[in-house]
């Protein structure tokens, strides 16, 4: 018998057509990819740079749709990261690496046959949400039925880290009746001019998903972002009786890459 062959890996480039910074270490990113890319929302990206005669590679959820003609990060600095210090120094027109092929877990649950869905997350975290919410609209858009009601509370430490998405997903909530959005800031006292939620996401998911019905006998909840905010939620839904299956989660390292 022959040796089976390792399957090598193949990348594709992505060239920065769009940066917008929300503070010194919170930044968005658009890049135009010479290869269409299929994923299914929630899932990440690897991301790539030339360093020496090697490619160094980090996982990123992605916020944009695959409907969308453009791959879209949020990324958050990590300045002693091998990687995040790389998308600072980067220029409109330079280019990065992606894997050809996208994974992930953290997508939207279509197989319990759950309709409701609870949405936690930390600054960065709320990608995955982003990217499945412009999907159903979009989807919406060309015809197709909106059966899944979705509530997403993010939080931050300042309601300024969570830049244009902080509109885009007030403007969707605003319009659509099956989707939800709470945005929680956790150091109100430095941030005097906001109106809106105070205190971490966790702190606040059992109150919102009780007012709107959402439920263990009717929701799936996510937690995605900080992992302590996601051991916060996830003992929080298991008091309210979730079963675990239904408790999905996607940890973000702050500390390293």
């Amino acid at each position: 018998m022959g040796r089976r062959r390792r399957s090598r890996v193949q990348y594709c480039k992505g060239e920065l057509i769009e940066r917008e910074d929300f503070a010194e270490d919170l930044a968005a990113f658009r890049f135009r990819v010479d290869k269409q890319l299929p994923f299914i929302p929630g899932q990440y990206a690897t991301i790539g740079f030339q360093v020496g005669e090697k490619i160094v590679q980090r996982p990123y959820s992605i916020v944009s749709s695959p409907h969308e003609p453009f791959m879209e990060v949020f990324v958050e600095l990590v300045p002693e990261g091998e990687t995040t210090p790389l998308f600072w120094e980067l220029k409109l027109g330079d280019s990065v690496f992606f894997r050809e092929r996208l994974v992930g877990r953290f997508v939207l649950d279509t197989e319990s046959g759950m309709t409701r869905h609870v949405m936690a997350g930390t600054v960065t975290g709320a990608a995955p949400y982003i990217s499945i919410a412009r999907t159903q609209k979009i989807e919406q858009e060309q015809g197709k039925a909106s059966p899944h009601q979705m509530l997403a509370i993010v939080g931050a430490s300042r309601s300024w880290e969570l830049g244009y998405y902080m509109d885009e997903l007030n403007e969707l909530a605003s319009q659509e009746e099956w989707f939800t959005f709470v945005p929680t800031v956790s150091r109100p006292w430095e941030d005097p001019e906001w109106q809106g939620e105070s205190g971490r996401a966790e702190d606040v998911v059992r109150k919102y998903g009780d007012q709107l019905g959402m439920d263990h006998t009717n929701a799936v909840v996510y937690a995605c972002g900080h992992p302590q905010m996601i051991e916060n939620a996830k003992a929080i839904w298991a008091r309210a009786r979730f079963p675990e299956e239904r408790i999905k989660e996607e940890k973000f390292f702050v500390i390293k890459e």
